[in-house]
C-alpha cells in the first residue's frame, strides 16, 4: 500500500540491489548499519556515511571510517529525527566528507599491476619452478585419521564416556546412600 504522503519524486520497489543504488550517480550519502560489505562498496562508489551501529563488530567498522572523514555516528540509544537530520544535512553539505571519499575510492580501485599480469607472472613463477612444490599443501600427503582428525576425536569421546561414566557411578553411589541410610533408620 502507498502512503498518501509519499512524494512525486519517492519509488518504491520491492527490492533493489545495495551496490546498484550505491553506483547510481545521485547517490549522495549512505544511511548504514556499519557492516563490512556495505562500507566495502560505499568506498567503491564513493558515498559517504551516516552511520547508525547496532551490533558486532558495525561500530568498530564505522569508527574506522569516521577517523577518515568519511561518516558521521548517529548512537541508536541517543537517536531522534533532531540529531539524525543535523548529522545528514553535515554529511551531505559539507564537501569534505564526499572529497575523502572519493580520495579512499580512488585508493581502493588503484591496482599497482594489472590482474591479467598478475595471474600471467604467477603462471610463470610456478613453470620456472616446476609446479612450485614449495607452495603445495601437505594435507594431500595426510592419511585419513591425520586428514579428518580421527585420533583427536576418538580422544574427546573417550573423554566424554569417562565423564558420563564416572557421573552415573557417583549418582547410583549417592542413591544407595541415601536409601541404604533411610532403610536402616526405620529398622
Amino acid at each position: 500500500m502507498i502512503p498518501s504522503t509519499l512524494g512525486n519524486n519517492t519509488v518504491l520497489l520491492d527490492w533493489l540491489p545495495q551496490n546498484d543504488l550505491l553506483g547510481h550517480p545521485k547517490t549522495r550519502v549512505f544511511i548504514t548499519h556499519g557492516g563490512a560489505n556495505g562500507i566495502g562498496e560505499a568506498i567503491y562508489h564513493g558515498v559517504p556515511l551516516v552511520g547508525i551501529p547496532l551490533l558486532s563488530d558495525e561500530p568498530h567498522n564505522l569508527f574506522r571510517m569516521k577517523v577518515r572523514g568519511v561518516a558521521k555516528i548517529v548512537e541508536i540509544s541517543t537517536l531522534n529525527k533532531h540529531n539524525f537530520l543535523a548529522v545528514l544535512k553535515e554529511v551531505l553539505y559539507v564537501p569534505s566528507y564526499r572529497e575523502n571519499m572519493k580520495t579512499l575510492c580512488s585508493l581502493h580501485r588503484e591496482r599497482p599491476i594489472e590482474p591479467l599480469d598478475h595471474d600471467i607472472s604467477w603462471v610463470e613463477f610456478v613453470m620456472r619452478h616446476k609446479g612450485a612444490p614449495h607452495l603445495k599443501t601437505e594435507s594431500h600427503r595426510m592419511s585419513m585419521i591425520q586428514y579428518y582428525s580421527i585420533d583427536l576425536m576418538t580422544f574427546l569421546l573417550t573423554v566424554i564416556l569417562a565423564v558420563i561414566t564416572a557421573f552415573i557411578l557417583a549418582m547410583k553411589f549417592l542413591w544407595r546412600r541415601v536409601f541404604t541410610r533411610s532403610k536402616f533408620k526405620k529398622e
